[in-house]
């Protein structure tokens, strides 16, 4: 894996150091995960592995409350170099447990983070339903209060995680406000009564996927995590941290794609001489590189920003993801193209990158989202400088 880009001043030391050690874990520590053909159970092993080798501290908040985004895109990076179900089972972990680490209360973090970081506990964010993905106001599931207790009652769908899952925080409607405004977030751990996970949803790179339903499902109040109707700060508090890191993924897939490809250049002939003799070839490989490099630059950018001031770094997360999901699959898809018949090859490397990177372009915010986030952005800018 390339790694010049890890001396750009926007990482320090200490994410160089990261990445080294996340690697050597990566090349040691994943091929016996590999070889297990059931999908939760190398995902759940995934996090025992992560939680062992001390990769998942940096999935939780540290005892000021604050995550190392440029950490977790180095970590996300690096994983998702050597296997796309690593990064998963990484960012998962991050995501799952994100708004307890940056809203949740103090008995909240005690009970949960602790287990996260050493992988005892497998974690999910549930906030997507059938007709509520970009539209995060239209989310239907309820929370209706009752005493001390919230009951929920809904349906999320496209959980990731979904069934594997130890807990849960959950999206419902309180009731506060109209839309956005009247969402609260409530951690739901697995057993509770009332919740039910057993209906699967195959994707096409295999990931833990479920729809959850609730049926009458209680949860005492102090399972609430920030104010009540806030739940909306809750999730793009949380979005706004990770987001950054869907595109660490992305830059990760598209340099295995080009490692690939390069290696294979060098091999294959053709016409009696490498295929990376070829000058049209060699300028599909230096844009890959270019394209990679951008890409990585602004989910960098974006990191930086986040862990160094002290506000929102939206649009700068939007570019990031944006950008380096839409280059990766350009990227993967080039790399494709240059393997020939050997880039579809089933169950080969390039297979399970182009599955991989699909997916990518869609959660947490699909690429048209980013493009309007910017552009209001840009247009806010405007209208306070006139």
């Amino acid at each position: 894996m390339v790694t010049s880009h890890l001396e750009w001043p926007f990482l320090e030391a200490r994410h160089r150091a990261l990445a080294g050690e996340a690697g050597v874990f990566a090349a040691s520590a994943l091929a016996g995960l590999r070889a297990v053909p059931d999908t939760d159970a190398a995902a759940r092993g995934l996090v025992k592995a992560l939680g062992h080798a001390g990769v998942l501290r940096h999935a939780v908040a540290d005892e000021r409350g604050q995550l190392d985004v440029r950490a977790l895109c180095v970590l996300r990076e690096t994983l998702a170099y050597h296997w796309g179900l690593a990064d998963f089972a990484f960012a998962m972990q991050g995501l799952g447990s994100g708004p307890i680490s940056l809203f949740g209360s103090r008995a909240l973090k005690d009970e949960y983070l602790p287990r996260v970081a050493a992988g005892e506990a497998v974690a999910a964010f549930a906030l997507t339903e059938r007709d509520a993905g970009s539209d995060v106001g239209a989310v239907a599931t309820t929370a209706r209060r009752d005493g001390g207790s919230y009951v929920l009652d809904g349906e999320k769908r496209w959980i990731s995680n979904g069934g594997l899952a130890d807990f849960y925080v959950v999206f419902a409607r309180t009731g506060e406000g109209e839309g956005t405004r009247g969402l609260s977030a409530f951690v739901v751990d697995a057993g509770t009564p009332g919740l039910d996970a057993s209906e699967r949803v195959i994707v096409t790179s295999p990931h833990p996927m479920a729809t959850l339903t609730f049926s009458g499902c209680r949860v005492d109040a102090s399972r609430r995590v920030g104010d009540p109707g806030r739940g909306i700060a809750v999730a793009l508090g949380t979005l706004d941290v990770f987001r950054a890191t869907v595109g660490a993924a992305a830059v990760g897939f598209a340099r295995r794609a080009l490692a690939e490809a390069t290696a294979h250049t060098t091999q294959r002939r053709q016409f009696g001489s490498r295929l990376s003799e070829f000058q049209l070839v060699q300028a599909k490989l230096a844009e890959m590189a270019t394209a990679i490099d951008a890409g990585a630059l602004l989910v960098y950018r974006a990191a930086w920003a986040k862990d160094t001031g002290d506000g929102r770094v939206t649009r700068e997360s939007a570019m990031a993801k944006l950008f380096a999901t839409e280059a990766a699959q350009r990227v993967i898809d080039d790399a494709v193209q240059v393997h020939g018949a050997l880039g579809v090859v089933s169950g080969s490397v390039m297979e399970d990158l182009y599955r991989e990177i699909r997916p990518l372009r869609i959660y947490e915010g699909a690429t048209d989202i980013q493009k309007l986030v910017i552009a209001r952005s840009l247009l806010e800018t405007e209208v306070k400088s006139s």
